[in-house]
């Protein structure tokens, strides 16, 4: 592994600024002390920053001779949900963690920054794309929407994630779709409350809204090309507030993930005739909103060649996985990708030694061993396409 020796000897120091950052998690658009950090971090490496595209967003520009661009995109933002690790940097921030390892795409982009500065081996020019709220509030859209590429000229864009259940070291890069379009939708359910004891009496949306919950999982195995990959998810349910009461409505919200073409006019139509059919027949009733949020991901090929050797480059022919399957996880890199070629890597972050817990778990731990193979890549990435 040719880890850049520079970069290995700055591990302790990148670690602390990540561990910084997961101690004062943000959610987003509330970015606003990572901001100022990323911000603080560039200027003392003498590179120029812009600040507020996309409320908190940073962007650094360094340059290097007149020779082509590049943009290296890191997310900043953390997940509105408890962290339930014995870290001693564990979150300061009651209900809000960095449980997507963003504080480390952070810092391993950082620590490319300031070597990259330092070394100014290439010929060109380099965005440094800190970017706010991906954890589905669309930052990146945003971004692009306000001009992201007409300000800051990019040849490519490359973003990186890291993988858990990947082994550290692994990186894992391929073309074309990697990770799923993303929509939001909620269900209200409206039926009549009445005395607990009574149910005759009333028309109760739990009982419907479980239903619907049920009902729903027939998109995927029934109505829709299976081909299509498609995950209809509920992940909240709220009704009611005493224990002896049927309550007026329920409220079901969730995400659909999916590979399809078009899945707002192929999935949305299901969802509300579901819901509304199930409510209907019980005397109920069912409103139906639906969002679509992220388009699928894809990768071009030439840039994920160029990535592909570069990972050689820096971890080894042997530490390449061959395989990148595609995944049912959304990521709004895929707006920066619809504008510019490039690609989004995959670097393993498995602990080799002790129990990995998945991303968005409460006990998800960033594994700070990857930190200078991150930042190398990057920084391997730069000197390959603008050398």
């Amino acid at each position: 592994m040719a880890v850049i020796k520079e970069l290995d000897a700055l591990k302790d120091e990148m670690a602390s600024w990540r561990q910084d950052i997961h101690a004062h998690p943000e959610t987003a658009f509330e970015e606003h002390r990572t901001s100022d950090l990323v911000a603080e971090k560039l200027s003392a490496f003498g590179i120029g920053i812009d600040r507020g595209m996309a409320t908190t967003g940073v962007v650094g520009t360094l340059v290097n001779g007149d020779g082509p661009s590049i943009g290296l995109r890191a997310d900043m933002d953390a997940l509105d949900m408890p962290e339930q690790t014995d870290l001693p940097y564990k979150s300061q921030v009651p209900g809000k963690m960095h449980a997507c390892g963003h504080d480390g795409h952070t810092t391993m982009l950082l620590g490319a920054a300031k070597h990259l500065a330092e070394t100014k081996n290439f010929n060109g020019t380099v965005h440094f794309i800190f970017q706010p709220a991906e954890e589905m509030a669309g930052g990146g859209q945003v971004m692009v929407e306000e001009g992201l590429f007409d300000k800051f000229p990019a040849d490519t864009v490359y973003g990186m994630h890291n993988w858990p259940n990947m082994p550290a070291g692994k990186i894992s890069i391929g073309e074309g779709p990697g990770m799923a379009s993303a929509a939001k939708f909620e269900i209200v359910v409206k039926g009549r409350g009445s005395h607990a004891a009574a149910p005759h009496q009333g028309i109760d949306p739990v009982v419907i809204g479980a239903e619907i919950v049920s009902g729903l999982q027939t998109i995927s195995s029934r109505a829709t090309n299976p081909i299509d990959a498609i995950v209809v998810s509920v992940t909240q349910f709220h009704a009611g507030d005493a224990m002896n009461v049927i309550p007026d409505q329920a409220v079901l919200g969730g995400t659909v993930r999916s590979f399809a073409l078009d899945p707002e006019k192929t999935i949305k139509p299901q969802i509300e005739q579901i819901a509304g059919g199930i409510a209907s027949a019980h005397g109920g009733s069912a409103d139906v909103s639906y969002e679509q949020l992220y388009p699928v991901l894809v990768n071009n090929g030439p840039e994920s060649e160029i990535a592909r050797s570069v990972a050689v480059d820096v971890v080894g022919e042997e530490n390449l996985e061959q395989a990148y399957p595609p995944t049912m996880a959304s990521e709004d890199f895929a707006f920066m990708l619809n504008e510019r070629p490039g690609t989004f890597v995959r670097l393993g972050a498995g602990f080799p030694d002790r129990e990995t817990y998945p991303l968005h778990n409460t006990r998800y731990e960033f594994n700070d061993e990857i930190l200078p193979i991150g930042a190398s890549f990057w920084v391997r990435l730069v000197e390959k396409v603008l050398g």
